[in-house]
């Protein structure tokens, strides 16, 4: 057959493959393989009949050759590229669909797929500039503004993710995944009024839309709105129960203080959205590095409660026998306390421009042994890059207080009041038992000189001040009912709360005035910067934890300006935090176990002054005589658990619970 010949044969072929007379098109292509194996155009009319018959690995497999022609058409490559796509093959795909647009010119559906590969790497900045590529050509469907407007989400430009949500709404107004995402989008901006609005209007839409339901209810515990609330929450343990995508597992920290159903919710969440990725190979036992390469995974490393937290451990850390690399994928900020942590690391590394398979590739190509995820399921997580194995270890620490529900992270950090080892079951990860408290703290936290006087505060001049600066989201109606029951019991006494929205304070008041509480009797703190707000403390006398999501950093917070904190602890991560804390600092006088317990000790310690004060005496003397502030017996305990679960790795042994003494 010659040149002609082929040629001709090819027209044939495609004549018929257009009649759908797939057959006869097949059979003179093949006669034209016979001859010409890599012909291209041969090669894509195959693919396309494969492709139509149903039969899609062959068809990939034609594309494929076809593809590497240098005559390649610009139309098989774009469906190249876009069968890339769907097999997650994302690098290939961009490579294709550029090439796609180099020969045939700029199109829409390459321009979408290239935007759409870019929104899987999570390179958000291009995915944006190829969707407002796409804009410029035509085709302005809902689809595209939605796209765009989720781009702008991802890069937290959220007036603009308004303004497209709006553009797809107007297009489709029962869009019921605008109505939600925009609604998450009020959240950000903390228009939460609004947030919940469109929650209602898509949940009304599509009933069974993905995860909006928790949102909705956490949006209302926002603003301390809690008409429905117990209905709303065993509806949602209904669903949970029957395996339903209604809840994030952050969310329900909040609202339950059930281990075993948040065990569950991760588990549901982290299989839906983060799934255990296998592109990249397996990580192959290395030989041992000089040092233990530990890897600090987090979008904290800034004026921010894990910074202010952890920032004495990085320093402390020993650097002949450790080395350290912060990964960071928060914003970009120079504070004083991003200068401070990019100091303590021997590598400090940028990576919010990078995907998520790029990072974890970066964490391998830096040979880091146990990769320490500081995040878990909190705001601005990546738990992605750990779903492709970032390092041969992997820890759920601090950021996240419960477990992850996925097999790829192998341990959680705690201690024995957090976990009890009957509470085991309630974590899919192994669990390392530090020998005093999980959290970590900085001595080197300030607290101003400023003296603030009662009336600068707003506060009265005299009676006990009972506080509480937990976000307001943390506040059930049980909880709240039992604070109002205190204020009634201890006369002219007041509830200082954290101002964090002008409903919550609103709402309160009004809850207030319905116990038959006077509202003006609580007082509502604005925010502060930290070492002045660390100094405001002087002027309560008793910290209220809430459950079953009790104070975390804010607990160790009040402790460390010489405030006592009642907590009453619950049978979750989240709700034994405050517990963890008071044992390790010696005070488990001010742990109670049931409501009643709860109320009655508030109400002895405001009653009773001689005993209050003698348990802040105490908490002045144990708070650098015992372990809660002491950062070096910390750092050393911490690192004793990462030499052991290394060793266990080196010798090939399954992550297995870990105990430091």
């Amino acid at each position: 057959m010659d040149s002609k010949e082929k040629e001709q044969s090819l027209k044939l072929a495609e004549q018929y493959f257009r009649d759908e007379n797939y057959s006869l098109s097949q059979y003179i292509l093949d006669k034209v393989i016979e001859i010409d194996p890599a012909n291209s155009k041969a090669n894509e009319l195959l693919s396309y009949i494969y492709g139509n018959l149903g039969k899609v690995e062959r068809s990939f497999e034609f594309l494929k050759v076809a593809c590497n022609q240098s005559d390649c058409s610009p139309e098989a490559l774009y469906y190249f590229g876009s069968a890339q796509l769907k097999r997650h093959l994302f690098d290939q795909s961009i490579e294709s669909l550029k090439k796609s647009i180099s020969k045939g010119g700029e199109f829409f559906q390459a321009l979408h797929d290239l935007a759409s590969a870019y929104t899987y790497l999570g390179n958000y900045s291009l995915a944006l500039y190829y969707y407002q590529k796409c804009l410029k050509i035509g085709d302005l469907s809902y689809e595209i503004f939605y796209n765009i407007a989720r781009t702008c989400d991802e890069l937290k430009r959220f007036d603009e993710a308004i303004i497209y949500y709006d553009k797809a709404l107007n297009l489709k107004p029962d869009h019921a995944e605008s109505l939600s995402n925009k609604g998450l989008t009020l959240h950000e901006l903390k228009r939460f009024d609004e947030a919940i609005t469109h929650y209602h209007k898509a949940l009304n839409l599509k009933p069974d839309l993905k995860w909006i339901q928790s949102y909705l209810l956490h949006a209302k515990m926002k603003i301390c709105s809690w008409s429905g609330f117990r209905d709303s929450l065993g509806d949602l343990s209904r669903k949970l129960s029957k395996n339903e995508k209604v809840a994030s597992p952050f969310v329900l920290l909040s609202l339950s203080d059930d281990s075993l159903l948040h065990k569950k919710t991760s588990e549901i969440y982290a299989q839906d959205r983060y799934p255990f990725n296998p592109f990249l190979e397996p990580i192959l036992k290395r030989s041992i590095n000089e040092k233990i390469r530990i890897g600090y995974f987090s979008a904290d490393f800034h004026n921010h409660a894990t910074g202010y937290l952890m920032a004495e451990l990085f320093e402390l850390h020993d650097k002949s026998q450790f080395e350290l690399t912060g990964f960071s994928f928060g914003p970009i900020v120079n504070d004083e306390m991003r200068q401070r942590l990019a100091k303590s690391f021997d590598q400090f590394i940028e990576v919010s421009e990078k995907s998520d398979v790029e990072i974890a590739q970066l964490s391998r190509n830096l040979n880091i042994d146990i990769a320490i995820d500081l995040k878990g399921f909190t705001q601005d997580a990546r738990t992605g890059i750990f779903s492709y194995r970032a390092a041969p270890i992997q820890v759920n620490y601090l950021g996240y207080p419960g477990t992850m529900g996925i097999d790829y992270i192998d341990y959680i950090i705690a201690d024995k009041t957090l976990i009890p080892l009957e509470f085991q079951s309630s974590y899919t990860e192994k669990v390392v038992y530090m020998p005093n408290s999980y959290q970590v703290n900085d001595r080197k936290r300030l607290i101003s000189d400023k003296r603030f006087t009662r009336q600068e505060l707003d506060l009265p001049d005299n009676g006990f001040i009972f506080c509480c600066f937990n976000d307001n989201y943390k506040i059930l109606p049980e909880t709240f009912d039992g604070w109002m029951r205190i204020l009634n019991a201890v006369e002219g006494s007041i509830l200082w709360l954290l101002e964090d929205n002008p409903w919550a304070g609103d709402n309160l008041k009004k809850e207030a005035t319905n116990c038959g509480i006077d509202s003006r009797r609580l007082i509502f703190a604005r925010r502060l910067p930290l070492s002045e707000h660390l100094s405001r403390h002087r002027q309560a006398d008793l910290f209220l934890d809430t459950i079953p999501y009790g104070a975390h950093t804010t607990a160790s917070d009040a402790l460390w300006s010489g405030l006592p904190v009642l907590t009453l602890i619950g049978q979750s991560f989240a709700g034994r935090v405050a517990a963890s804390l008071l044992n390790a600092i010696g005070l488990p006088e001010l742990i109670t176990n049931t409501q009643e317990e709860y109320e009655a000790l508030a109400i002895e310690l405001a009653m009773k002054p001689k005993k209050l004060a003698d348990i802040k005496l105490k908490l002045v003397k144990n708070r650098l005589s015992t372990p809660l502030f002491d950062a070096p017996l910390f750092t050393k305990d911490l690192e004793a658990a990462y030499t052991r679960m290394f060793e266990g790795y080196q010798a090939d042994l399954l992550p297995d619970h870990i105990s430091i003494v």
